[in-house]
């Protein structure tokens, strides 16, 4: 009979683990499921995306875009929101090479080649010649300080409301920029200002290599 109550214990208790080792697994295996955000990416396809000149500097690399090549642009141009976001968060999981370059483009447009005139660049270079470091809004506020390391994998985030753009690495802010109310730019970035657009990742130089993966928005009311 004692080991009759024993044996009862050794499967109850086996069965409960099992079931707590399946949930685990299912939780960990799955995308990170939080209210309003939308995947813009699946991990296996460029469906949703498109890019014109030098489209072979874009590649899908273990459940990951891989950014490696001459300059091009590879653009969302997906169903969700029609592809025209104005207030948002949007986040991708990156992770660099050492000394390479490339960025993350919001409120843009698609363009067949060379450096998107639309909208904003945010930074993606830890260690990379040019002194503008990951989470720069580039040319416009830019950060010299290096928050994360080549070779690791970093959440980069970017949210805009309104004319204020907030900027996070790893769920800390390290850039906050508000649109002055009637902004003049150069004449070379007249378009850079607060709008609506799709979003683009940067391919900058045959040197650099960066990988994308678990790319996200929320769209945000008006």
């Amino acid at each position: 009979m004692k080991n009759l109550l024993v044996f009862c214990s050794a499967v109850l208790l086996l069965g409960a683990c099992s079931k707590s080792s399946m949930t685990a697994s299912k939780s960990a295996s799955s995308p990170k499921a939080e209210k309003g955000w939308i995947s813009l990416f699946d991990g296996k396809t460029f469906d949703g995306w498109k890019v014109g000149k030098n489209a072979d500097s874009f590649k899908i690399e273990d459940g990951a875009i891989a950014v490696n090549g001459p300059v091009g642009h590879l653009f969302y141009m997906g169903p969700v929101n029609d592809h025209n976001f104005k207030n948002f968060q949007f986040k991708a999981k990156v992770m660099t090479l050492p000394g390479s370059n490339s960025g993350m483009y919001f409120h843009t447009q698609y363009q067949e080649e060379s450096w998107p005139k639309k909208g904003f660049e945010v930074q993606v270079n830890n260690s990379h010649t040019d002194w503008r470091r990951t989470a720069s809004l580039y040319a416009i506020q830019d950060v010299k300080e290096t928050y994360v390391k080549d070779n690791e994998w970093y959440t980069e985030e970017i949210m805009v409301q309104g004319k204020k753009v907030t900027i996070k690495i790893n769920d800390k802010v390290v850039n906050e920029y508000t649109e002055p109310e009637g902004v003049d730019r150069p004449k070379d970035m007249a378009d850079r200002k607060i709008g609506s657009g799709t979003f683009a990742l940067q391919a900058h130089d045959p040197k650099s290599k960066v990988y994308y993966k678990d790319i996200m928005v929320k769209v945000l009311p008006d």
